[in-house]
């Protein structure tokens, strides 16, 4: 299935492309994209630096709100001359100006135009801050502009901080720079120092708030430090302070204090996360009154500076929130999520499912009536999940996404699945269920993923090995499809023709599929059981038949190793996240991705299909869950309060909640429709593997490296959830004090860690993972 090498390198330069796209398309979620701050607080995006806050006051908006550009301009013009684009610099100078459109310059002739227009940003700089908003009529002719109201346009110079040295001259690293501006380094530590007094001094109410600037301010003033070649003072900052950090900020700290150097910020994926994501701070107004006065009073520019160039300060009016509060929903890479970015109306609602005529079954006192009965059926359906014959309000429309149509043989699953709910047992806190636990032994630590049929016949195994493995879970055996010379001796015409293609020479209990090139991280069965995905450290997702247990194809699309894939509730679809830091969605007749979804701040480890196919639903290392519309690519929500990478995801079945483990040994509960945290279940001691809610939706069950399997009371947990003004002004609900009045259960294999939960259609509990002998 390789491409040409012609179309190959095409791919390679056109993703970027689509990856922009998405970007483009994601405005809400790329936080280092977002320059307006929507809160109404006056801090300024782009705010100048503090040794030129007084010719600030005299330049004009126009022309502060150009530095970006000029900034912009030289990288792309560097950028070009670097990649040897000689013509699309040579487009770039032409449409700026700063060469006549009939004569293209030689390479000699683009140095000198390069180096003009740096010399007219350079001395725009220098007489803005002598004398305003002055023009520089000299960098205008020196300039060899064709057009002379142009001319007047372009020496209109930003005020913009000047870079310390020629050996500084702006390129694309420097754009992205966030520190060229540089304090007294002997100072840093006692405007922190200062900064802890005052904020240990205020009143308790105001305390726990202005806390969440230690982290951030304390991270940008050590990396400033850094960047600017004060090593030792960098090194004695961090020795001061580092303590004073939360403890879930122990893994970040330990890879700062690895960067002792200017050289060993370059290319450091992390410190590029902190240098161009804004940290986001949700703070109550009198919090950030008394902060900003207190600031200004001492007139400590230095952290005023960095709070507004690196910090988004979301300022909500009301009471402020209480440490508790607080510790719940922080802990990721940039802060907690702005409350606009959760604002996006989703269509958490399930499509209406097709009417299908369910025959009687034959020891029914009216088995002679052929008649369907759905409506006698479905009362016995759980009360989250019921399908009523009334469209969903909350539902997205039937045709939003295209959906692959039934088959015969999916109207026939679907009558099965009918049939087993109305036998299904009823669960709740008096009503458990049963635990079926599938040990794998002799695996060796190799075990690595794990995933059964939707109708619990089937069960994959994904092993470091590179080898998939398939095993029955029923009496009846794995059998390939018969040759093509003897499937044309069969009489297609035959009622039994399915069964009559199949090998019986070829029954095994387990099959063995080959093809990856690394350790296997994530097995997804079809809806239909026709097909089974498979990701790899090898960087490829693999699409397997279970008709003759061979690869049909290889989709290549990341570049490193790809954790997690997952199915779409309705086949045809799947979804991919993995060490590039994005996810991918897929259709199984494409060999490139449908969409890139571009946001996290780092790899993207668990994947989840909404129910109703239209979101997607995204874990990651940067400590967020984030929601995806499928449509058009777009972030509609962010979820913030792990303090670890998020491992497991799971969505209830009416598809009104979300819930998510990680390693913080923690699950948390997520209303998406409002964008909320509405629960907070601790009883694990490890990492979180394995989240399933019942079919009915009442219980949710997680599984854990602790060796256990929790239960866990939703119906209690999701009741009487009211959005007062308190949460409509804070995003933030009261959680129950104590979750273990939610915890129904634990129960504790001898020594396996659980990393696979799944509930039968009669909601008996399957749980399995690889025996690890103490």
């Amino acid at each position: 299935m390789a491409a040409p090498p012609d179309e190959a390198s095409e791919s390679v330069k056109t993703e970027p492309e689509l990856l922009e796209e998405v970007k483009q398309e994601t405005p809400g979620c790329n936080d280092s994209e977002e320059t307006a701050l929507g809160n109404g607080n006056g801090v300024s995006p782009k705010p100048a630096s503090p040794q030129a806050a007084a010719p600030a006051a005299v330049t004009s908006q126009v022309e502060s709100s150009e530095a970006p550009d000029r900034q912009t301009l030289l990288a792309v013009l560097q950028f070009l001359k670097k990649s040897n684009l000689k013509e699309s610099a040579d487009v770039l100078l032409r449409e700026i100006g700063v060469v006549d459109g009939e004569d293209a310059p030689s390479p000699g002739q683009q140095d000198g135009a390069e180096q003009t227009l740096l010399s007219r940003v350079t001395a725009g700089n220098s007489s803005s801050a002598a004398g305003g908003g002055a023009t520089s009529s000299s960098g205008a002719s020196a300039g060899g502009l064709g057009k002379g109201e142009r001319s007047a346009h372009t020496s209109r110079i930003p005020h913009a901080p000047v870079s310390s040295g020629p050996q500084d001259q702006p390129d694309v690293s420097a754009v992205l720079s966030a520190y060229t501006q540089q304090g007294d380094p002997a100072l840093y530590e006692e405007y922190y120092s200062g900064l802890k007094r005052f904020i240990e001094s205020v009143l308790d109410c105001h305390r726990a708030e202005l806390s969440q600037l230690f982290y951030p301010l304390f991270v940008h003033m050590y990396l400033e430090l850094v960047y600017n070649q004060h090593e030792n003072k960098a090194k004695s900052f961090f020795d001061k302070f580092h303590g004073d950090q939360e403890c879930y900020y122990e893994d970040d700290l330990r890879i700062l204090a690895s960067l002792s150097k200017k050289e060993h910020m370059k290319g450091n994926e992390t410190m590029l996360d902190f240098r161009t994501s804004k940290f986001v701070l949700r703070i109550s107004r009198d919090s950030y009154q008394l902060l900003k006065r207190h600031l200004q009073e001492r007139q400590n520019n230095q952290i005023w500076s960095i709070v507004q160039e690196h910090l988004y300060i979301d300022i909500f009016d009301g009471m402020p929130r209480s440490k508790q509060q607080i510790d719940a929903m922080v802990g990721s890479l940039s802060g907690e999520a702005r409350r606009e970015a959760n604002k996006v109306k989703v269509f958490y609602g399930l499509l209406k499912e097709p009417e299908i005529e369910v025959p009687l079954d034959d020891e029914d006192e009216e088995g002679e009536n052929e008649e369907g009965k759905p409506k006698k059926k479905k009362p016995k359906k759980d009360s989250i999940g019921s399908k009523s014959k009334k469209q969903d309000p909350n539902a997205p429309p039937q045709n939003r996404i295209p959906l692959p149509e039934l088959k015969d043989s999916d109207k026939l699953d679907k009558i099965m699945i009918m049939k087993e709910a109305a036998k299904r047992v009823r669960l709740g806190p008096d009503s458990l269920p049963s635990i079926c636990f599938y040990t794998f032994l002799n695996a060796y630590q190799g075990l690595t993923a794990l995933d059964v049929t939707d109708d619990s016949s089937m069960i994959a195994g994904g092993f470091a090995d590179s080898t998939v493995r398939v095993w029955s879970l029923t009496p009846k055996k794995l059998r390939g499809v018969k040759s093509t010379s003897d499937l044309n001796l069969i009489d297609k015409e035959s009622d039994d023709v399915l069964e009559r293609i199949m090998d019986e020479k070829t029954a095994s209990e387990m099959k063995v599929l080959c093809g990856h090139s690394g350790p296997v991280y994530a097995t997804s069965f079809s809806p239909d059981r026709n097909y089974l995905l498979s990701s790899s450290e090898d960087g490829t997702v693999r699409l397997w038949s279970l008709q003759t247990f061979t690869c049909l194809v290889a989709y290549k699309g990341h570049n490193y190793p790809v954790w997690d894939a997952q199915f779409s509730p309705y086949g045809y679809y799947f979804i991919s996240g993995g060490h590039d830091r994005v996810a991918r969605l897929w259709a199984t007749d494409h060999y490139q991705p449908l969409r890139i979804f571009a946001g996290h701040l780092a790899d993207v480890i668990s994947t989840r299909f909404h129910p109703n196919s239209n979101y997607v639903a995204t874990g990651s290392t940067d400590r967020t869950v984030r929601l995806w519309d499928v449509l058009n690519g777009n972030c509609v929500r962010i979820f913030t309060g792990h303090k670890g990478p998020i491992h497991s995801l799971t969505f209830t079945p009416n598809g009104k909640f979300l819930a998510s483990g990680g390693t913080d040994a923690r699950v948390l509960l997520w209303d998406i429709g409002h964008g909320l945290m509405v629960g907070e279940l601790k009883g694990h001691t490890n990492t979180i593997y394995a989240l399933r809610f019942s079919r009915d939706g009442e219980i949710l069950a997680s599984g854990s490296m602790d060796n256990t399997v929790c239960l866990w009371d939703t119906i209690k947990a999701f009741e009487d959830l009211e959005t007062d003004d308190f949460t409509s002004a804070t995003g933030h609900i009261n959680l129950h004090e104590n979750s273990q009045d939610l915890l129904l259960g634990s129960y504790m294999t001898k020594s396996t860690p659980v990393i696979h939960l799944h509930f039968t259609r009669r909601n008996l509990l399957l749980a399995s993972g690889a025996y690890s002998p103490q």
